[in-house]
């Protein structure tokens, strides 16, 4: 019906388990990304869908919810507290669905990707690596769909075909997989149940630095 009509999800994923083990919507990400990739009949994504990664992105995401007059917006917030993400960063560009956040490097030996909360992780995972030597780029992906729409040249500049992606997720690793490619590979949940503080979950179903930094190595 092309209703501007603005949907807020709250809770997103796993962390919420301390509340109870039913608390935990892994999936229903997923399920609302699908939206982005069904059309109207003017052509257009049907739904646009924000998972900002911290509140200056939040902030931007409001700003897209309230300008799309078109069609349904969805806003997906977690419920932890987030680390901000790296000072200077240009938080407009979260416009385009996806941007680099971090590592400006040309031919990166790996390039992170993530939306959310995931992000901060990734910039944590980031200082480890590098004290490696591995050249990397951050990326924050709210909107896939917004990124899908920008031009070929655009999205070759963020995440070039070819390039070796690490996605992290805290839902189901479908999520990312259309971002990550073939050539990629994606850290996400595929089951739900734990109770727990989500800084006890975190650690224990792997969303830290230290497993982004293991899983990187691993996959370069």
């Amino acid at each position: 019906m092309e209703q501007p009509v603005k949907f807020i999800w709250t809770h997103d994923a796993f962390r919420v388990g301390e509340d109870g083990p039913t608390h935990e919507p892994v999936e229903q990400e997923a399920q609302i990304r699908l939206m982005e990739k069904l059309k109207n009949h003017k052509g257009h994504n049907s739904m646009l869908v924000l998972r900002p990664a911290d509140a200056e992105e939040t902030t931007q995401a409001w700003k897209l919810a309230m300008e799309n007059t078109t069609t349904p917006s969805a806003l997906i917030f977690s419920r932890q507290n987030i680390a901000n993400l790296p000072a200077g960063n240009d938080y407009t560009q979260a416009d385009k669905g996806a941007y680099i956040v971090a590592g400006s490097e040309n031919n990166p030996d790996v390039i992170l990707v993530a939306s959310g909360s995931e992000v901060s992780t990734l910039v944590a995972g980031a200082e480890l690596l590098r004290k490696d030597g591995v050249k990397l780029r951050i990326v924050s992906a709210p909107s896939e769909g917004l990124f899908r729409s920008q031009s070929k040249e655009y999205q070759e500049s963020v995440i070039p075909s070819g390039a070796k992606v690490f996605g992290l997720t805290a839902g189901l690793p479908v999520n990312l997989q259309g971002l990550v490619g073939t050539n990629g590979k994606v850290f996400g949940l595929e089951s739900f149940g734990f109770s727990a503080p989500y800084t006890v979950l975190d650690e224990k179903l792997g969303f830290t630095a230290e497993n982004v930094y293991k899983q990187v190595k691993e996959m370069l």
